[in-house]
Order: structure tokens, then sequence, then C-alpha cells
């Protein structure tokens, strides 16, 4: 657990995570805003984070496993080809919608029926991005079980997974990134009990 305090304080003291209200993407309200896209521009700690990545899909499912990785532009795709360059395994990604010129694939890469892949994305919330991503690669017979992120929201991506089969994994969550900012006293009650309410914990 010691790389999840680190990380923790680390995203907190570059403003990565921030506390207060912001309106998402998709509309919704959050107490907080994290924002992995900075991470890369610190680079220790985003090898750091990237080894992790490479040594808990490692422990959890074995790098001979699978055939390839996938990702979805752009947050988690920065991820996945730093992991890719570490573990030395092929990298596909999944376009949100079909280009509209040349062959037209939404699956970048090369693929095969049959393959085995392992998703990567930075942040999941509902799981949405990320849900059409494996759809898209289902429909070309490319066959997933696992997707590690690096920050599971809490809010139903992993729900969201499971009823396609698939199983996610997080590096932290916003639980555990918030209590542990709690403990170190960065954050106060109020903070860590807006994060609760909103996950519904």
């Amino acid at each position: 657990m010691e790389f999840v305090k680190e990380f923790a304080t680390f995203l907190y003291q570059k403003g990565i995570i921030k506390f207060g209200d912001f309106t998402l993407a998709s509309g919704k309200k959050s107490s907080y805003y994290v924002d992995l896209r900075l991470v890369p521009s610190y680079p220790h700690e985003f090898r750091k984070m990237v080894k992790y990545l490479e040594n808990e899909i490692a422990q959890n499912i074995g790098l001979g496993k699978f055939d390839s990785i996938v990702s979805v532009p752009t947050g988690g795709l920065v991820i996945a080809s730093a992991l890719a360059i570490e573990t030395v395994k092929p990298l596909i990604y999944v376009r949100s919608k079909p280009k509209d010129y040349g062959t037209s694939k939404s699956v970048e890469g090369k693929i095969h029926d049959g393959m085995e892949v392992v998703m990567i994305d930075d942040v999941a919330t509902t799981g949405g991005s990320v849900v059409n991503a494996i759809k898209s690669l289902k429909e070309v017979n490319i066959v997933i079980k696992d997707a590690y992120v690096i920050v599971n929201r809490m809010e139903g991506a992993e729900e969201a997974l499971e009823e396609l089969g698939v199983k996610m994994h997080s590096i932290l969550n916003i639980l555990q990134i918030t209590e542990s900012l709690h403990e170190q006293n960065l954050v106060d009650d109020e903070i860590l009990e807006k994060v609760k309410n909103q996950i519904g914990k």
C-alpha cells in the first residue's frame, strides 16, 4: 500500500486531483476532479505508475496470458503506450468512432480472430468509453477478460464491465486516495464526507 499513499500524495500536491465543485464532461456534478493526463509531465512518477501497473498485471493474470494491450484515446493510450514498451507487447487502440476515410476501422493495429487483450484506461467513472471499446473489440472477435484503470471513481464502471464479462482492476480508487490524504491531514472531514456521499458509501 506504500505506492498508493505516495501516489495519492503526489496527485494532490501537483494539483492532479482537486477537491471542490466541478462539472464533468457528462454534465454530472462532482466534489473532486482528477486529470491523469498531467502525470506524464512528471516522468519519474509516471514511470513508477507504469511499473506498478506492469507488476499488478504480471501478478494478477500473467504477462504471458494475453497477446496485446489495448486502450482508448487519449488519456489511457499514453499509459498503454508506455506499458507496451515496458512489457514488449503489441499495442492496439479503439477509436471512439470509426474514421470516415481510408479503411474506416474502429480498431487500429494488428489484430486477428480470437486474440486476447488487456484493456488499459486512466480513469473509470461509469465505464462508458471502455464499454463502447469492449463492444467494438468483440465485434471483431477479440477476446477481453480484464481491464485495468489507474483510478476507479466508483460510480458504476466495475458493474458495467462485469455485465460484459470483463473484470475491472484498479490501481487505486477515489476512496483510498481521499482516505490516505485525510490520514495525512491534507484534506478535512468535510471533503472526505463529500466524496463518500458522491459514491454512496
